[in-house]
């Protein structure tokens, strides 16, 4: 059974720094291209990052160029997000999905950052 459990979100203040996990389970998370994906409140889904499989090839929005950085670790089948110098815009429920951009076929419950001072 595929399942993907997102954590580390929280509330942070800007210029502040999160790190969101996403574990994987049921299935290999390096043989599949992975995403991270947000939905800030009253707006559409936004693709945010994204990770090639069996690679290092990378996709970030603009809006996030810079400052995020995604990464798995395939030891603990465990998809990231680090995410640098966070301001109010990057509010959001951030999910991690398996795909690339928005087509997946699964997806975890979302964990919710909130930046703010």
């Amino acid at each position: 059974q595929v399942q993907l459990v997102e954590s580390g979100g929280g509330l942070a203040q800007p210029g502040g720094s999160l790190r969101l996990s996403c574990a994987a389970s049921g299935f290999t998370l390096s043989s599949y291209a992975m995403s991270w994906a947000r939905q800030a409140p009253g707006k559409g889904l936004e693709w945010v990052s994204g990770i090639v499989s069996h690679g290092s090839g990378t996709y970030y929005a603009d809006s996030v160029k810079g400052r995020f950085t995604i990464s798995r670790d395939n030891a603990k089948n465990t998809l990231y997000l680090q995410m640098n110098s966070l301001n109010p815009e990057d509010t959001a429920l951030y999910y991690c999905s398996r795909g690339w951009g928005l087509h997946y076929d699964y997806r975890g419950q979302g964990t919710q950052v909130t930046v703010s001072s």
